[in-house]
């Protein structure tokens, strides 16, 4: 079985179209998408259609899905997420509304293996960006491996004494995951990368060979950014994309 892993679209369907063009080129078996598909860009209902049309195996919600939705209030976020959530939720459609208000709260099992969340398998909208907050999630994991989002950034913990298996003939961004200890994943934002690439970014894992790919895709930037300057939105939205930030 190979999975297509996204996470953290934010409204950018032009990231969201290089991806799915990538990864319709390499293969794969069924999709799991890791939440906030909207906030900050400028093509909410496109992406939420364009996500739907995947037909993924396992949907969750994000922390921006939530308010935008109107479930929750956008008084924790910074100005321009604000600002941004509360564009999209004026725009958004009544039918694209009721279904972020409806995606299913993480953290979920996708299968005897794979737990998928948000933010952490203990609190949705935790950021796990140490090795302390990834040892937490290793412990309350429910599955060998538990693929999660909300950082926009990639990154792979597994325990100590597990090594991973030799493989032969892996592709260049593809890694093996330990044998039989746990694996928390995070494959990187489609839409709004933060690590100072740019390029979107999402996963394949392959459950047959026990492996990751990390993709790095480019797409239209400039695009992005015309959507978000077309929306009236915060002018950072659309500059950070060129950075990767």
């Amino acid at each position: 079985m190979r999975y297509f892993v996204i996470t953290d679209i934010h409204a950018n369907r032009q990231a969201l179209d290089a991806v799915i063009e990538d990864a319709e080129r390499l293969g794969y078996d069924e999709v799991l998408v890791l939440g906030d598909l909207v906030g900050y860009g400028g093509a909410p209902d496109e992406v939420i259609d364009r996500t739907l049309a995947l037909k993924p195996s396992a949907l969750i919600r994000g922390n921006h899905d939530k308010v935008c939705a109107g479930l929750e209030s956008a008084a924790l976020f910074n100005d321009v997420a604000r600002v941004s959530a509360e564009w999209t939720a004026s725009i958004l459609t009544a039918k694209h509304r009721k279904l972020l208000a409806d995606l299913k709260k993480g953290p979920i099992l996708v299968s005897s293996q794979i737990e998928i969340c948000h933010g952490a398998p203990f609190d949705e909208d935790h950021y796990i960006f140490d090795g302390g907050d990834a040892a937490r999630a290793i412990d309350v994991a429910r599955g060998r491996i538990c693929l999660f989002g909300h950082t926009h950034v990639p990154a792979i913990y597994t325990t100590v004494g597990d090594p991973v298996e030799h493989a032969e003939e892996l592709e260049e961004d593809e890694l093996h995951l330990p044998k039989t200890g746990p694996a928390l994943l995070n494959v990187g934002s489609v839409g709004q990368p933060r690590d100072g690439d740019p390029r979107a970014a999402y996963g394949l894992l392959d459950l047959q060979k026990n492996t990751l790919r990390l993709r790095r895709v480019p797409y239209d930037i400039k695009g992005a950014q015309t959507d978000i300057r077309n929306a009236g939105l915060p002018a950072w939205l659309g500059q950070r994309l060129d950075k990767g930030q």
